[in-house]
């Protein structure tokens, strides 16, 4: 039967170039089932009963049972600070071994409690991805004096001001390792750092590229915002320095044989010399013997135009998260019923570059009082999730915060319709899309099965709740002629396909509904 005119028809386009996802493993590879990310930290997040490897230790068999197969966790190196997450990077080599930075646990727990969650994870079958934070370094042990120019912090390649010698903490000697660890004893000067924040001499805080004998300026090989994105904060590292390249790729090989990760998740790339990243990510691939090894790479910007350039040029190495499908979806939960919902996939890493697509509703710097506050609100936080874990575009990561109780940013009626989507796409959200955008207010599509896993059909509404009832005449197959397809997210309803295939297909007012084949 032809379309009918409010039908659209559509399929997942085909990424030119080589793909990462195809090319990575997203979880045991001996199931058909659909693989899931979650991350399992927020911002603040601490337990006052047991540690917060402890935690996840504890609930890793229930993540494996709801269809979770990787965990992101948190930066498991020192911190500069004692409950610092781990992005302030003191030592990467340190995981709760030494007493340093005022204690010998991290934020998340001793280095005991990591590797005993991660023996944990692969009973599961559940994948460890780490956090990896390469681009600076906080909480030098002393200072140094050096010669630097302050540069113009809205164009880097302008300098503000002469050179002068100033003091910065970059001296990093990790005195309570004992010596231990690494093959590198310290950072130091010499010629492996490229800028700080802060004149320690003066007290005046500026941004500050590193001048003198051996230093070759910022890279080139990085974002080109603000004339030149090298500097992000802290100590900023030069990874085309020998000494840091092969400090950082024995590092990437240890952590991964320590607590027997499956990969990477790689903070601020837009930040790093690009060449070095792809170096760090085939190198740790070669030496860990699986070519299969998971990476995706946190590119913060809401530009899709601007990410495309990177996806081209690390060839399918890494993937993306989808930074522009959160802003819109964002936007989406701000305008409420304004917002066109025909157009949310537009723009996307999920439209253009499925194959390249780590997709996420929030994550811990989206929440609400951080520097990229960008919070999805609960009007459309289902919606949301509803079109990253049951359309096949991209790969889904699920926020702790979404999901588990916390004081900043936990919503139970949001938790437990969450649960039942992911439920849904565990047992349901299979086979190719068909998309049915009837209206600004209210889109469907249908997922078609596969021959061992049943498909579902899926509304989600933005309009103002007081609205009716929508309803959506859809196509579920030939093949299902004469069945029922039951309501999954409410209880009760019931839905008659005909002999071609189709049904009248309904979903309240700002809200989501999923129906799937009775019995």
């Amino acid at each position: 039967m032809a379309p009918s005119p409010t039908q659209s028809q559509s399929a997942v386009p085909q990424a030119s170039g080589p793909t990462a996802l195809s090319r990575m493993r997203l979880g045991p590879e001996e199931t058909d089932q659909n693989p899931l990310m979650i991350q399992f930290f927020t911002w603040d997040a601490l337990r006052d009963d047991m540690s917060w490897w402890q935690h996840l230790e504890q609930e890793l068999p229930e993540l494996s049972r709801m269809g979770f197969t990787q965990v992101w966790i948190p930066p498991p190196n020192k911190a500069a600070a004692k409950t610092g997450r781990g992005y302030d990077a003191y030592d990467l080599w340190d995981l709760g071994e030494f007493d340093q930075k005022g204690s010998v646990n991290t934020r998340w727990g001793s280095r005991e409690e990591l590797l005993r969650a991660c023996e944990t994870s692969k009973r599961v079958k559940v994948d460890v991805i780490i956090d990896a934070v390469l681009n600076h370094k906080l909480g030098g042990d002393r200072v140094e004096t050096f010669p630097a120019v302050p540069v113009d912090p809205q164009n880097r390649l302008r300098d503000a001001g002469k050179v002068r010698d100033i003091e910065g903490w970059t001296a990093f000697d990790f005195p309570g390792r004992g010596g231990k660890a690494s093959i590198r004893s310290r950072y130091a000067l010499s010629e492996s750092l490229e800028g700080v924040d802060w004149d320690h001499k003066t007290k005046q805080k500026a941004i500050y590229r590193i001048a003198g004998k051996g230093h070759r300026g910022w890279s080139r090989n990085v974002d080109a915002e603000n004339g030149n994105y090298d500097y992000l904060l802290g100590v900023d590292i030069d990874h085309r320095h020998p000494e840091v390249q092969e400090d950082l790729l024995h590092w990437g090989d240890w952590i991964l044989k320590t607590t027997g990760a499956a990969g990477f998740r790689l903070d601020a790339v837009k930040h790093m010399d690009y060449k070095f990243v792809l170096q760090f990510i085939s190198s740790t691939r070669r030496n860990a013997g699986d070519p299969r090894l998971f990476c995706v790479s946190e590119y913060w910007t809401g530009n899709v135009k601007s990410i495309l350039p990177y996806i081209r040029a690390f060839k399918g190495e890494t993937a993306f998260f989808d930074v522009p499908l959160h802003m819109h979806l964002c936007e989406a939960s701000r305008r409420r019923e304004r917002y066109d919902l025909r157009d949310i996939l537009s723009g996307t890493l999920a439209r253009l570059r499925p194959g390249d697509a780590v997709t996420f509703v929030d994550n811990h710097d989206t929440v609400e009082g951080m520097d990229l506050e960008s919070w999805v609100e609960e009007n459309f936080k289902i919606q949301a999730y509803a079109l990253i874990l049951l359309r096949p575009e991209g790969y889904p990561c699920v926020f702790y915060g979404d999901l588990y109780p916390n004081a900043k940013c936990y919503n139970a009626n949001t938790a437990a319709n969450l649960r039942r989507l992911i439920e849904a796409r565990r047992m349901y959200a299979y086979g190719p899309v068909q998309d049915y955008n009837t209206s600004k207010n209210c889109v469907g599509f249908v997922r078609g099965g596969t021959a061992r896993r049943p498909g579902c059909v899926v509304l989600l509404s933005n309009r103002d709740e007081s609205g009716p009832l929508h309803t959506i005449r859809m196509n579920v197959g030939p093949a299902k002629a004469g069945t029922v397809y039951r309501s999954y997210m409410t209880q009760g309803g019931e839905v008659q396909i005909d002999a071609q295939g189709w049904g009248e297909f309904s979903c309240f007012a700002n809200a989501v509904q999923v129906w799937v084949p009775a019995g």
